[in-house]
């Protein structure tokens, strides 16, 4: 019994992300449109936790093949992509300069905080549904894959969103108003990405 409790998956690093994981999954699962200040607010806290738990985590082998769940569902990934775009608004979109598509692109990228947040959730929520059967060979593989897509992609997501919160949150007089949110027909030739795309084009 005590060997068993020596596994990797039961260290201390990997119990303190479970605890950080646990507080993201609860913070995005009862996220209500709205309050976009507050969103932000707590994401430029809960994003670096999350990020410094996840780089520290000791790399361990899957063991077994094909074994592991996916819980969260199309439906339940949609919801949170929505509220999370619904929230940020015009904010929404954020242009994408760390990616390998970028020097293959004659156009500038864009990317949406709502869809990496998503895609965060997904990963980590997949990962501590894994987690929790206490079965250690599952356990060892969700940490595997955890780590795995951290390195290869969510981890990326995160500081781009991290970056794009920052940018939006601190550097916006009218981070928090609403006028026309719920509008989709608004003119959307003042927003900072279409500003962007017209100057990346005049320098072509």
């Amino acid at each position: 019994m005590n060997e068993q409790f020596e596994h990797p998956v039961y260290s201390r690093n990997v119990i303190e992300f479970v605890a950080v994981g646990r507080e993201f999954c609860r913070w995005i699962e009862t996220l209500e449109t709205g309050n976009r200040k507050a969103f932000a607010a707590t994401a430029l806290k809960m994003l670096p936790l999350l990020y410094l738990k996840a780089s520290i985590l000791k790399k361990v082998e899957a063991e077994m093949d094909d074994f592991l769940e996916t819980i969260v569902t199309e439906d339940e990934y949609e919801r949170i992509r929505n509220c999370v775009k619904l929230t940020m608004g015009r904010f929404d979109d954020y242009l994408e300069v760390f990616t390998p598509d970028m020097r293959l692109s004659e156009m500038p990228l864009i990317s949406a905080i709502s869809e990496n947040i998503a895609d965060i959730y997904q990963d980590i929520k997949n990962f501590m549904h894994n987690y929790r059967t206490a079965v250690t060979d599952i356990m060892n593989d969700a940490l595997a894959e955890l780590i795995n897509h951290f390195e290869t992609y969510w981890g990326q997501c995160l500081v781009n969103v991290l970056r794009a919160i920052h940018q939006a949150y601190y550097y916006n007089d009218d981070f928090e108003s609403e006028d026309k949110e719920k509008d989709d027909n608004f003119d959307t030739g003042k927003w900072l990405i279409a500003q962007r795309k017209r100057e990346w084009e005049n320098d072509v």
